[in-house]
């Protein structure tokens, strides 16, 4: 099963497009679910999104080949372009850095939207999953896949972009995700 944990519904609104689930609910959090995914809408922050992501583990019996994915939009510099898919594999929270993998990208959590380039990377979400998967040592798959939505320009963000932008990024990420499980 492939566990994916968003904040917003118009980051799942992409996967809920382009497959059949069905829709209920998981202790305060909304799921879609199929044979495959599992998607929970966490909300937006840190708090929500390690909720989110606990009630999921703590729902299902973890299985070797689970996969645990934080999904979702991301604010970023014009290094990199909008719509770029980015695997992160260094989270800075608070300031202090949180190794997930190697030679992967860095990003910043934070509080609050960011309207300047204060950073290469920022979310709301990626430390809160990250702190509720580490913890769970059965959990041997775990990606964060964030796609560039803006470049520091938060309010100019629309759902239907954020749906547009994740749906264009669905193979990759299914082809990454199931290759990087696999080896």
């Amino acid at each position: 099963m492939i566990y994916i944990v968003v904040a917003l519904k118009s980051e799942a609104q992409a996967f809920v497009d382009r497959y059949t689930f069905d829709k209920s609910k998981l202790g305060d959090f909304t799921l879609f679910s199929n044979q495959t995914y599992s998607i929970i809408l966490s909300g937006i922050g840190v708090t929500k999104a390690r909720d989110a992501t606990q009630t999921l583990i703590d729902a299902y019996d973890i299985c070797d080949d689970d996969i645990y994915l934080n999904l979702g939009i991301c604010g970023a510099s014009k290094v990199h372009e909008i719509g770029a898919l980015l695997e992160i594999g260094v989270i800075d929270y608070e300031g202090i850095s949180y190794l997930l993998k190697k030679d992967k990208k860095e990003i910043f959590c934070v509080h609050e939207a960011i309207d300047k380039e204060e950073y290469k990377i920022v979310d709301m979400e990626s430390y809160g999953f990250y702190d509720a998967v580490i913890h769970s040592p059965a959990i041997k798959n775990i990606f964060i896949l964030k796609v560039v939505s803006d470049h520091f320009r938060p309010k100019q963000v629309t759902k239907e972009a954020t749906k547009s932008l994740l749906f264009n990024q669905i193979n990759a990420i299914n082809k990454l995700i199931n290759y990087k499980a696999s080896s």
